[in-house]
């Protein structure tokens, strides 16, 4: 059976309301021959049993899978699936034919740390940031396959990035179920190709699907500006909103390439549309104020928060340097996924970019990820996408 793993005096608190992680620094010891990716008891200083989890080295130790005394088993693995499809079927997500592209796991938001499963069409796209989670890859595809009935033909396994370097497991990204070359799929009835292979995260961000709606409803006869355009998400959905010109901007040359392929999936020939590999903030150095509508949604600018000083520095310059430079009654899209970066930081910051820029400004809208990611109200660290919608006079 699991080995056990036993906490110091007084340090079962979190565990009593049911956080999903502990730490090292609770645990008093440990029985003999633990490895990582192993699934362990945790147990009170007190003998209490309070949870089954994966073992990890790290600063968090054990991730939590269940805090009942069970086996996991094929049972376990299907029935979380299933709860998870469940939650998906009930909020209209997963049975929409113009969206076949949603989250259907979603870490602890879904009781299920250190995974993430991405569905584009008939591929599902499987992250494992857990040595566990990546032990139990083969058993997790097999039950996905099972539960989505059909609607999943293949898994790619896509965590070359994500497992603990130190683990040394040497995992390749590749499909472990199935294997298909058709990487399009449909979001809000737009399609767009999928790098699941080489592009970020599974391969585009299915976190911004209801912000780039609402983005939709404020383009019409406006000069867009995407900044960090990545597969170019947002410009597509300007383009469908009527917008007079939209402009991509990305450091990557691969990612502008896969913009230009998307537009062209959805408006080919269409004039409107330019991509430029370029430095973000040359660009918006040279932009002058030529548009009305800009996004800024960069990659995380501090992972860990011994980052966040100089995270909160870089948000609030770009920011400043957008509201420089937008026209007067122009919008800003702006946003952070930085878990460390809370909400108010990142106001905070962009409170500070407005006061740089000498600009009044107002806030239309405050932003966060979409109901396919779940936050577990007992982990509140798992609300990491903010945005805010500016009006800049």
């Amino acid at each position: 059976m699991y080995k056990n793993i036993y906490l110091k005096k007084g340090k079962d608190e979190s565990l009593r309301r049911f956080h999903p992680w502990v730490f090292s620094g609770a645990i008093s010891h440990a029985d003999d021959g633990l490895e990582e990716g192993d699934i362990v008891r945790v147990i009170a200083a007190n003998g209490e049993f309070m949870a089954l989890g994966h073992f990890q080295i790290g600063s968090i130790a054990v991730r939590v899978l269940s805090f009942d005394d069970i086996e996991i088993d094929d049972t376990y693995w299907c029935g979380r699936l299933s709860s998870a499809l469940e939650m998906r079927r009930s909020i209209g997500i997963a049975d929409n034919p113009d969206n076949d592209t949603f989250r259907l796991v979603h870490g602890e938001g879904d009781n299920l740390p250190g995974l993430v499963i991405d569905c584009y069409g008939k591929t599902a796209v499987m992250q494992a940031h857990s040595v566990g989670m990546h032990l139990s890859r083969n058993t997790i595809a097999k039950c996905l396959v099972d539960v989505m009935g059909g609607r999943i033909e293949n898994v790619f396994y896509k965590s070359e990035t994500t497992l603990p370097f130190k683990a040394g497991l040497g995992q390749e990204n590749g499909f472990i179920i199935g294997g298909s070359n058709d990487n399009v799929a449909v979001e809000n009835g737009l399609r767009f190709h999928v790098d699941w292979l080489k592009g970020q995260k599974t391969g585009f961000f299915v976190d911004q699907r209801e912000n780039r709606l609402l983005l939709e409803r404020y383009a019409r006869n406006r000069n867009v500006l995407n900044m960090f355009c990545y597969t170019g998400g947002f410009s597509f959905y300007a383009m469908r909103g009527h917008a007079k010109s939209v402009d991509s901007v990305d450091s990557s040359a691969k990612a502008v390439e896969l913009t230009d392929a998307n537009v062209a999936l959805n408006f080919p020939g269409d004039a409107r549309h330019h991509a430029y590999c370029e430095d973000a903030f040359k660009f918006l150095d040279s932009a002058g104020g030529k548009y009305d509508l800009v996004i800024l949604d960069p990659p995380a600018f501090a992972k860990h928060r011994a980052a966040l000083h100089n995270a909160l520095k870089g948000y609030t310059r770009l920011n400043a340097k957008a509201l420089e430079r937008i026209k007067p009654g122009g919008i800003l899209f702006t946003f952070s996924c930085s878990q460390v970066v809370t909400k108010d930081n990142f106001r905070n910051a962009v409170f500070t970019a407005a006061a740089v820029a000498k600009r009044n400004v107002r806030i239309l809208h405050q932003l966060h990820q979409p109901a396919d990611h779940p936050v577990n109200i007992y982990h509140p660290e798992g609300e990491y996408l903010k945005g805010l919608v500016l009006y800049v006079e």
